[in-house]
């Protein structure tokens, strides 16, 4: 008797780039690669590589820069893309607050560095007006 796509078994392991595009921590496949030969991804608190496989109640721990590390809870595996709202039922989030970021960080030039460039003017502009 043929298997309707509902009987399917779920998969109990994944590769974690797989994984981690799916739940959409990073946009591409090709991103979540790239992160983890970086060293910027560690599953249960070991810098993990792309290849590794991944499984329920496993930690993982994304450097996003700026100070901030997203920290997810492995609670489904998922093979296939699926929508914004199914892909969060993925992964519990721990991570903590998101930073914030200075408006002004970067927008002043040094002395003698030149004229700005329209740009740096327009950033300037908007710090100053406070938005």
């Amino acid at each position: 008797m043929p298997q309707s796509p509902g009987d399917r078994e779920l998969p109990t392991k994944v590769r974690l780039d797989k994984w981690l595009q799916i739940a959409r921590a990073f946009r591409t496949r090709s991103k979540a690669t790239e992160a983890c030969k970086k060293g910027k991804v560690q599953v249960d608190g070991v810098t993990a590589r792309a290849h590794q496989s991944v499984a329920i109640d496993q930690r993982v721990e994304i450097d996003q820069g700026q100070g901030w590390t997203r920290v997810l809870v492995v609670r489904k595996i998922a093979s296939r893309s699926m929508p914004k709202a199914q892909a969060a039922t993925l992964f519990e989030d721990l991570s903590p607050p998101r930073p914030r970021v200075d408006p002004g960080f970067g927008v002043f030039r040094s002395r003698g560095q030149g004229r700005p460039t329209g740009r740096d003017r327009r950033a300037l502009e908007r710090f100053r007006r406070g938005g």
